[in-house]
């Protein structure tokens, strides 16, 4: 665990990515039990959105993954890259995957999941949050007040 990470927030991270699998294989592929939608849109639609949302996270994977690559991590507010938009982009990355696949086959149990693996992400995000509120005060307050945390803002300069 790096500095200022939630102490649960890799395993629940884990723990999230596979229960989110074996709910979307299991109703998808197995049980149908939730993916009626389906028949309603057409898969080539459903397809492109998940091509479509890969794509942002193939974004916002290589550009906001400048933190956590290198052995020490920047001791600098990251304002580049996807940083300039969004101050989460490593956990929107996983958020848009996931929404990306639950659109796919239309699992409505997937979509549901989806709103509790946003709300650990909103939770191990605001508790980096604090420590680098700690860490660099008004200059992130100023970041903070600039960058969206999952939407970016539209008009601002960071």
């Amino acid at each position: 665990m790096r500095e200022g990470e939630h102490p649960v927030g890799d395993l629940g991270q884990w723990i999230s990515l596979g229960v989110f699998l074996t709910v979307w294989i299991v109703d998808s592929f197995v049980l149908h039990t939730s993916t009626f939608l389906a028949h309603f849109v057409p898969l080539a639609v459903r397809l492109v959105f998940l091509g479509l949302t890969l794509v942002a996270a193939g974004y916002l994977f290589r550009s906001g993954h400048v933190v956590v690559s290198h052995e020490h991590p920047p001791n600098t507010i990251v304002r580049s890259g996807a940083f300039r938009y969004v101050r989460h982009p490593l956990y929107l990355v996983s958020l848009l995957a996931y929404l990306g696949v639950a659109v796919s086959t239309l699992s409505l149990l997937c979509l549901g999941l989806l709103v509790g693996i946003f709300v650990f992400h909103n939770h191990i995000a605001s508790y980096e949050e604090m420590f680098l509120r700690a860490k660099f005060g008004e200059e992130y307050k100023r970041y903070q007040g600039s960058t969206g945390k999952w939407v970016p803002r539209i008009g601002s300069t960071s």
